[in-house]
């Protein structure tokens, strides 16, 4: 048995593509599936248990494994298969208790091992593969062992990317109170519970979420999922952004693709109440584009696709320069690879010093001048500050 615990000793780290583990001599468990994920930046390895018709999972660390899983491999099976980025390894056990090993060097990158090494995709992503969470099983993101759903992975790193945003602003946020947190156009909440599971379940704020969308049917499907995860803090409301009045005031305003100026309802609301921070992907800039020329760049706006791009561009950078007019630090960053969606541009702001009310720079009266265009947040704050 030595041998064994000697070989799982050399393979259990990250250098560890899978390891499967059969030819089950007695007892129930029929294979054992091993493979290395990050849990909290901590690397650990999915058990993975074959019972019957029934697979049972579980998470362990490299020390706890070795000590427990090499008595199991040596009593109870024959043979275990072990792929690394540089080797295959297979260990036989016979009748009498025999371990052999042999080790075969991959010539190169052995491409199957990258590919595995590639799925465990839970290295970088705040949400991690290949540990099940129920709302993203639920809304058809997961399987129930943890591993995503095919289809459902760009919504999956989406979800991921917009964490991570949300990552990066958490210093900014107290958590020494109960923050408030408004997702409008929520739709199937998707955010709204990755929000909620990442900054109340994982990271221990004192949170209320609020979810608001047009659509009763999809409220009413995301309250039932909030009750059944016991989520009492998250609740979803059906309503409209530019007319919710449902709180005083609010720590962070998310929108993801709300289109053409509910977006800019949505900064305006963010605005009002002060909000901290504000992370908006907007959707379907068509304003602009109705209301924009310019003689310098008639050349331009004669073809209509880039004229739509151009108005979509310039939509969202008038509204960064407004909410710095406002007082928030700024950027446009890009939210998701084009590849996954052309709606790839998030607005991050960040409230530094409130100004009242908005200042126009003049960087944006040179730009407003140039293409004669007049964003609706621009409108909001005017008329109503």
């Amino acid at each position: 048995m030595e041998e064994i615990k000697e070989l799982l000793s050399d393979i259990l780290n990250v250098d560890l593509s899978d390891m499967v583990i059969s030819g089950a001599k007695s007892g129930d468990v029929k294979k054992i599936k091993v493979r290395p994920v990050l849990i909290k930046n901590q690397l650990n390895f999915q058990v993975t248990r074959y019972i019957g018709t029934k697979v049972f999972h579980e998470n362990a660390e490299a020390g706890h494994l070795s000590g427990t899983l090499a008595p199991e491999i040596y009593e109870y099976f024959r043979q275990v298969q072990i792929r690394t980025k540089t080797e295959q390894i297979t260990a036989l056990i016979s009748k009498k208790g025999h371990v052999s090993v042999k080790r075969k060097k991959l010539a190169g990158t052995y491409a199957p091992c990258q590919k595995s090494l590639e799925h465990n995709r839970s290295k970088s992503y705040v949400l991690k593969e290949g540990v099940p969470v129920p709302f993203l099983i639920d809304l058809g993101v997961m399987h129930e062992d943890g591993t995503i759903v095919k289809k459902k992975f760009d919504k999956f790193k989406q979800m991921n990317r917009y964490l991570e945003f949300i990552e990066d602003i958490l210093p900014e946020l107290d958590k020494d109170r109960k923050l408030t947190i408004i997702d409008f156009g929520c739709g199937k909440s998707y955010l709204t519970f990755a929000m909620y599971y990442y900054l109340k379940i994982l990271n221990g704020y004192d949170i209320q979420i609020i979810g608001l969308d047009l659509k009763e049917d999809v409220i009413e499907h995301c309250n039932k999922l909030r009750d059944r995860y016991g989520y009492d803090s998250l609740n979803f409301l059906c309503g409209d952004i530019a007319s919710f009045e449902g709180v005083d005031q609010v720590d962070m305003v998310v929108t993801l693709h709300a289109c053409d100026t509910a977006t800019d309802y949505a900064l305006y609301k963010a605005v009002v109440w002060n909000a901290k921070v504000i992370l908006s992907v907007p959707c379907c800039q068509h304003e602009l584009n109705s209301q924009i020329y310019s003689e310098e760049l008639s050349g331009m706006f004669k073809y209509g696709l880039v004229k739509e791009r151009f108005a979509a561009l310039a939509t969202d950078s008038m509204r960064g320069m407004l909410l710095e007019g406002c007082g928030y630090k700024t950027q446009l960053l890009e939210f998701i690879d084009m590849a996954h969606t052309p709606k790839n541009i998030l607005i991050r702001a960040v409230l530094k010093e409130r100004i009242k009310p908005c200042r126009l720079s003049e960087e944006y009266i040179r730009c407003k001048t140039l293409i004669h265009g007049r964003p609706t947040l621009e409108k909001l704050l005017s008329e109503n500050q």
